[in-house]
């Protein structure tokens, strides 16, 4: 065989070796690219799978916020119906609470055998006294509210003291004294602030400015102020009103009184005021005066 015949025959040999490599590599790369097809196809399939559930569970949870939101706004309206029962009830509880302690001053006062419009009068002139020293409209409005329990320890006061024609002695007087005490203790452990601002008022209204009142003797500023109010509003309505034991005064013996007593008896601060409001004050007096009917004679 010539040289060229072996040059031949080894070409022939290589391109057949090559070309089996090349039939085997092309036969494992279809094998490899049929498996990772295979595998891509379950990962799409498992992928569409799952942004299927993950629509649904969207699905789902934008149907659990709306039933969510239906329920919040369902509690919430349950929750305004709530507090506007609630603030009914203690406005109505406010208002019989009012209401109660009126009446409790009235059937107070009625022991001694005075009108009920003596407490309503002592009401209105104490709120006006409250605002005109600086009081705001809620604390003015409680004190008038609480004033007429000022006398409320009276109910424990036998009637024979209560209903004297003429002065008290000694012995009698210092019992009468006793119901600022009486009232005090009966009010004073009450947690409604209403209560609690009838006792001081109960307890206080006898005191005097420049000391020697009752029960404790105290003067000027230790005083607290409802207590102060009250006693001037109180001794205007009592001096100008028929008493078992008294004629009512006229006007100028009052105010000569008042202007004797301020600094003494009375606030001088609280006098000056009731000066300044005497026109309100004496409107509230006409609005609220005892009318008196005369029973007619038999034949």
């Amino acid at each position: 065989m010539g040289n060229d015949d072996k040059l031949i025959a080894s070409l022939e040999a290589f391109l057949n070796n090559d070309v089996e490599t090349l039939k085997g590599n092309i036969e494992k790369l279809i094998k490899d690219y049929s498996r990772k097809s295979r595998r891509l196809d379950k990962i799409i399939h498992q992928s569409d799978k799952q942004q299927r559930e993950l629509l649904e569970l969207n699905e789902e949870l934008e149907r659990t916020y709306a039933e969510l939101d239906e329920y919040k706004n369902h509690l919430e309206e349950k929750v305004e119906e709530g507090i506007s029962e609630i603030k009914g009830l203690n406005v109505e509880i406010e208002e019989t609470q009012k209401e109660v302690v009126f009446t409790m001053g009235a059937i107070g006062e009625s022991r001694s055998k005075e009108t009920g419009n003596h407490v309503k009068r002592v009401a209105e002139y104490s709120k006006i006294l409250a605002l005109a020293c600086g009081m705001d409209e809620d604390e003015a409005e409680m004190l008038k509210q609480a004033s007429p329990m000022h006398d409320i320890g009276k109910i424990a006061i036998p009637d024979a003291i209560l209903n004297k024609p003429g002065r008290f002695d000694e012995d009698e007087f210092e019992h009468m004294k006793r119901h600022a005490e009486l009232g005090y203790e009966m009010l004073r452990h009450s947690p409604r602030t209403l209560l609690k601002a009838a006792a001081t008022v109960a307890y206080e209204h006898h005191e005097k400015w420049a000391g020697g009142g009752y029960p404790r003797n105290i003067q000027g500023e230790d005083i607290h102020i409802y207590g102060r109010i009250t006693a001037v509003a109180d001794v205007f309505d009592a001096l100008g009103s028929d008493r078992c034991y008294k004629k009512a005064w006229d006007d100028e013996k009052i105010f000569a009184l008042f202007k004797e007593e301020r600094g003494k008896q009375f606030d001088p601060k609280l006098i000056d005021l009731f000066f300044e409001n005497l026109n309100a004050i004496l409107d509230v007096r006409e609005k609220y005066r005892d009318l008196f009917t005369e029973t007619p004679l038999n034949g």
